[in-house]
């Protein structure tokens, strides 16, 4: 009797039948009739039907609804009291889920407008809130506070447990899948589409238009990303060079660089004398020509000037407004001086101005004027979260260590978090062997959950076909987010190595500069990747692949892997398997 008193005063108000659901043993009646006859309960009408309620609450029921009770209470229970149509519209939200203004009015018994009018006032005092809960719902729905923030704190830990832990070749598909590799998506809309996943991404300059674009557009066409560029829609960034002609490079679309930008470590500034006086010229001058540019320092050369300039770019302090000065690094052209750069004779007559080299080619400006208004700090944080869940689609922390965000995981949690809270992200353990925060776009769960469910029902002669990634893809998560398989060498995620993978597993690791092979232990069982390096010269991609080192080993004459790789055309060189085109 008195855990069912306790839930009168909690509830409020119940009939019969109600009262023994809530009890055990068929004794709601016989409680009923106890807590009667002790005045701790009274029976009242609501609604056109018999209730009993908590004695204590006799005088909200009289005054909100006008219902009669028993003389013979305490003074206490029969006082007016402040509010009483709001106090039992509060209790029924704390005892609800979300509801519309038509559920208690059909409760009470009472009038519409009236019942519209005190759930109003419970919003205005913020004890109740209005919005759409429910899925598919009709009209706008109440909610209790307190009520609302245990809904999405359950919700929240059911999406978590829905998707149980992927192996790591599942995530590998899904990453796959998740960049579009392979696609069949062309033209400028798939570069835009692909630039929205890549932007903010250290990618190898050298890789970028030969392997990493082109797997994610077929039919890729440099012109397209020439005319974003141009256009002032895409900035490209240096992110730090790797040698004397190679670098990493960020693409920002240009409304996204001051957030994007200023989240990521910065890289080393280059001092020296020619440094400060390209950086003058153009505070001075704004975006400028290679003529111009050279002018800031006549006493150099055009090698000199060429690779301050160069050290600025790598840096991130200056950009050019076309890519054909990268390409030219890259190719080779930044390290030979033209002719002109050659001799200081003047040009000849009719000619306007004298070439400089492909490799100072274009319009060069600075990158900090592009980086102002300056944001905000939890802007920044903002939509750099946002922009790792677009590019990884499962975010891990060690995902994140691998992108040089400032600040590391932790300076992109608390914003995960609120989101989650929002709805937008699902926080859990997507992919075992990996820490336990992850968080995911609500699509990107869904993709992982089919990667999972589709991996069974895979089979040798229906399997997709194998892929190659340049070892540092984003897209390829080996040697970054999860460890290599195992192996009888080093491989790194350096540049010149490639990785090909079927079914989201690696099968061999090639690195191009040492022609260096490693096969992994599926390789044995898998023998689509032999298809997949022959394919790099018979589709173009490449004028030769040599094989020099098996397994960290030189590579023989004979054995299974030899024997393969010959079956597709690779002969017997020099020093090695070759094939060329």
């Amino acid at each position: 009797a008195d855990e069912l008193h306790d839930v009168l005063r909690r509830v409020g108000d119940l009939t019969a039948a109600e009262a023994d659901v809530r009890c055990e043993g068929g004794e709601a009646t016989a409680w009923l009739a106890e807590l009667t006859a002790q005045r701790r309960a009274v029976s009242i009408s609501v609604a056109d039907e018999q209730r009993f309620i908590a004695s204590e609450d006799a005088a909200r029921y009289r005054d909100a609804l006008g219902s009669a009770i028993p003389i013979g209470l305490p003074m206490a229970f029969t006082d007016p009291v402040a509010r009483p149509l709001e106090e039992l519209l509060w209790r029924y939200a704390r005892t609800h889920g979300p509801f519309l203004t038509s559920d208690p009015v059909r409760r009470f018994g009472l009038p519409h407008e009236r019942v519209a009018g005190a759930l109003a006032a419970l919003e205005s005092d913020e004890r109740l809130v209005i919005g759409e809960f429910r899925p598919e719902g009709i009209a706008r729905e109440w909610c209790e506070v307190d009520v609302l923030r245990q809904l999405r704190r359950r919700s929240l830990a059911s999406l978590r447990k829905e998707v149980e832990p992927v192996e790591a070749d599942a995530l590998a598909r899904f990453l796959a899948l998740w960049h579009g590799i392979p696609s069949d998506r062309r033209g400028l809309e798939a570069v835009v589409d692909t630039l929205g996943v890549l932007q903010g991404a250290a990618l190898v300059a050298s890789t970028l238009e030969s392997e990493i674009l082109p797997a994610r557009i077929r039919g890729y066409r440099p012109s397209d990303l020439d005319e974003l560029c141009t256009s002032g829609e895409v900035v490209w960034l240096g992110a730090g060079s790797i040698g004397s002609g190679d670098g990493r490079v960020r693409l920002y679309f240009a409304d996204q660089l001051p957030v994007l930008a200023n989240a990521l470590e910065p890289v080393e500034a280059p001092s020296g004398e020619r440094h400060d006086a390209i950086r003058q010229l153009l505070t001075d001058r704004g975006a400028s020509f290679w003529g111009q540019i050279r002018a800031a320092d006549p006493a150099a050369t055009d090698t000199e000037m060429l690779t301050a300039l160069w050290d600025l770019v790598w840096a991130g302090e200056v950009t050019n407004d076309s890519l054909a000065p990268l390409r030219s690094v890259i190719a080779g052209a930044g390290k030979r001086p033209s002719a002109a750069s050659k001799q200081r004779a003047r040009p000849r007559p009719g000619r306007l101005t004298r070439l400089g080299p492909p490799a100072g080619a274009g319009r060069w400006s600075l990158v900090a004027p592009l980086l102002l208004p300056r944001p905000t700090t939890t802007a920044v944080a903002h939509a750099n979260a946002l922009q790792l869940l677009e590019r990884h689609g499962v975010l891990t922390r060690e995902a994140v260590a691998a992108e040089g965000v400032v600040g590391g995981f932790s300076a992109v949690y608390g914003v995960l978090k609120v989101l989650e809270e929002r709805g937008q992200v699902r926080r859990g353990y997507f992919v075992s062997g990996l820490g336990a925060a992850q968080f995911s776009l609500p699509g990107a769960v869904d993709r992982l959950r089919s990667v999972r469910e589709g991996a069974d029902s895979l089979h040798p002669e229906v399997a997709p076909p194998a892929i190659v990634v340049a070892a540092t893809d984003p897209a390829q998560p080996y040697g970054g987010t999860l460890p290599w398989p195992e192996n009888a060498g080093r491989p790194a995620r350096s540049v010149g190595a490639i990785v090909v993978m079927s079914n989201g597993q690696a099968l061999v690791w090639f690195d191009r500069r040492s022609n260096h092979l490693l096969t992994f232990p599926n390789a044995a069982i898998d023998e689509s990747w032999v298809d997949a390096l022959a394919a790099l010269v018979k589709d173009g991609r490449a004028r030769a692949v040599e094989i020099r080192k098996l397994n960290g080993e030189a590579v023989g004459a004979t054995g299974p892997v030899p024997e393969a790789l010959k079956r597709v055309g690779f002969v017997d060189g020099y020093r090695g398997l070759v094939l060329r085109s």
